[in-house]
């Protein structure tokens, strides 16, 4: 009789031989999941390459950053007051000013002839109101006619006082203390009265103004210290302090106005040159401070992993301020602990780990570990 196979039978065959094969290139495992040697002991798993960092101490600072346009505190637009031909400009834009200071001249012949025809008439009138006064001592003039005398009198005096004084306009004088940043006249022009001629801007010291969310109001103060930085000066940074915080919050934005004060003596910064503010509330001094490259989270928790005898072990922390590349560690970490930098976002607590980056005296390796988390500070 003729032996057959059916196609299902061959198919139960088949996957039985592969699981036999399969079987054999395993060898026992523990009840970790960890491969079995020969001798039935767990096999090491491969240490993980890692960088580590020295947790160290440091100032962690509160602070908002925020942008705005730098302004002048004192400007100035000088008018004229009286109409005229300019015959002389004694200052160009750039140039330092004080207040009082002439910056051009009208011609003031017209001015000064009618000054002296208003001298003339009021002396003329003087001499003749003293001889009235003698006849109204005696009786001799009635007091109306003493009293018209006195208030013509009055008004030519007036009419002389307002003809001096523009004769004086017509030297344009500044109004306060600063720069030309401005000329808006030239030599030869005529100009009448109100025709703007310069804009002088005091450059010492610059405003800004922030508007920041009622969220910070009690956290900014008058006087607290503050820094800026300016496209147009790279690297630079300069100094500045809180002038004054508004009292009140705009409801319809929900901010409230900061303005900063930037000293200026050198006269670098300018007026609309735009600005990044840093304005610190807080400092704490010798604090747990850690890279951010070293922070994991999970579940809004903040992590690290901490190397101990070249174990990796996922410890739970407490963060505070964050201070430029670092964070402070308010609890869950000391100096000196060494944490992992590079390379932990695949490992699970416990995990062997290999250190790459530790030098062979630990002493000068912690050193150099703390020296580049404090510049990151």
């Amino acid at each position: 009789m003729k032996n057959t196979v059916t196609p299902r039978l061959m198919a139960v065959f088949v996957l039985a031989l592969f699981a036999l094969v399969a079987g054999c290139g395993q060898g026992p495992r523990g009840a970790d999941g960890n491969k079995k040697g020969e001798d039935g002991e767990d096999e090491e798993a491969t240490p993980v390459p890692v960088e580590i960092a020295i947790v160290s101490t440091g100032d962690a600072v509160a602070a908002y950053s925020g942008t705005a346009a730098l302004e002048a505190e004192q400007e100035a637009m000088v008018v004229a007051k009286v109409a005229g031909e300019v015959i002389g400009i004694a200052v160009e834009e750039g140039d330092r000013v004080k207040a009082g200071q002439v910056l051009a001249r009208l011609d003031g012949d017209r001015l000064r002839l009618e000054l002296a025809r208003a001298g003339a008439n009021l002396k003329k009138l003087e001499q003749e109101y003293q001889r009235n006064v003698d006849l109204y001592d005696k009786g001799l003039v009635s007091s109306g006619a003493y009293e018209g005398l006195k208030y013509e009198l009055e008004a030519l005096r007036s009419a002389y006082s307002l003809a001096k004084l523009e004769l004086d306009y017509t030297a344009i004088r500044a109004p306060i203390d600063g720069v030309i940043a401005e000329r808006h006249i030239k030599l030869g022009n005529t100009i009448t009265v109100n025709s703007p001629a310069f804009l002088i801007t005091d450059l010492d010291p610059l405003l800004a103004y922030l508007h920041l969310p009622e969220r910070d109001f009690s956290k900014l103060k008058p006087e607290q210290p503050a820094a800026i930085e300016v496209d147009a000066l790279p690297g630079q940074i300069f100094m500045a302090r809180v002038a004054r915080v508004s009292p009140v919050i705009d409801p319809a934005s929900g901010t409230f106005k900061v303005t900063i004060e930037v000293p200026d003596e050198t006269a670098s910064l300018k007026p609309g040159m735009f600005g990044r503010f840093n304005i610190e509330y807080d400092r704490r001094v010798n604090t747990v401070l850690v890279p951010r490259a070293a922070m994991l989270r999970d579940d809004d928790k903040a992590s690290v992993f901490v190397v101990e005898d070249d174990v990796a072990k996922r410890r739970v922390v407490t963060t505070g301020y964050s201070s430029g590349t670092n964070l402070e560690i308010v609890d869950g970490l000391e100096a000196g602990e060494e944490i992992i930098v590079v390379g932990q976002a695949g490992l699970n607590d416990g995990n062997p780990v290999r250190v790459v980056n530790r030098t062979t005296d630990s002493g000068d390796g912690q050193e150099e570990a703390e020296s580049a988390l404090a510049s990151g500070s």
